[in-house]
């Protein structure tokens, strides 16, 4: 085994409890953006602003209140945040509604959703599966459903048999969302084992998103609580 590989064997995040997510292994940590286009909050693009110093170990806030973002800087003891996890680990095949089209099958649990709206980019994608006869539309699903970070939209290929997953190297992203003004999610890209504060390993995806604001119902994964109830229609 080269030392790449055992550097992805031994990466992970652990949910501490009632504090923050402690990462090792060396996984690279990005400040991602999503970019709407001006007019509206739909989103264009992602993009990568920039790459913090990687470390082989460091810890991100989990309680939204550190003044060192996205890090931990301990304010999670000074307010007493409770971080009890929530989430029963369902797996996802066993949560996920379906919708079928021509070409296309969606899959979606909706309980994961992070509110990146990429979902919406040239059409609502719930409403262009049963369109996918249309090559265009075909591939504006398969585009968005690939920069839903929450890997709460997967798309199978009905011609192929194949689910359509994007390829990700293993990172974090640490999601912002200046349209409307506030810090989204913990994008973890790649397959990164997730481990409760209990020692329990979560189902392992290649797109998850945690909380970092403290105010999910599913915590350690984000349910959008972080977005603004001015904006709820447009998620």
């Amino acid at each position: 085994m080269d030392a790449a590989d055992l550097q992805t064997k031994t990466r992970k995040i652990q949910v501490t409890r009632n504090g923050p997510y402690m990462i090792s292994g060396n996984i690279p940590l990005y400040r991602m953006i999503i970019k709407c286009d001006g007019t509206n909050n739909i989103p264009v693009e992602w993009l990568f602003a920039e790459k913090y110093k990687t470390q082989e170990k460091y810890i991100l806030c989990r309680c939204g209140h550190s003044k060192n973002k996205p890090f931990c800087d301990g304010t999670h003891l000074k307010i007493n945040f409770n971080g009890e996890e929530d989430y029963d680990n369902t797996p996802y095949d066993q949560m996920a509604k379906t919708i079928d089209g021509p070409a296309l099958t969606l899959k979606d649990a909706e309980i994961l959703c992070a509110s990146a709206r990429f979902c919406h980019r040239g059409g609502d994608i719930w409403d262009q599966i049963p369109q996918t006869n249309d090559p265009k539309v075909k591939e504006n699903c398969i585009r968005n459903e690939m920069d839903c970070p929450s890997g709460r939209l997967v798309v199978k290929d009905k011609m192929s048999g194949q689910i359509v997953e994007p390829k990700l190297e293993q990172a974090i992203g640490v999601i912002e969302d200046p349209s409307i003004g506030v810090d989204g999610p913990l994008w973890v890209r790649g397959g990164i084992p997730v481990y409760s504060a209990d020692g329990k390993l979560y189902e392992v995806r290649n797109r998850m998103t945690l909380c970092r604001c403290g105010k999910s119902t599913i915590k350690p994964f984000c349910d959008s609580s972080h977005y603004p109830e001015e904006y709820q229609e447009e998620r």
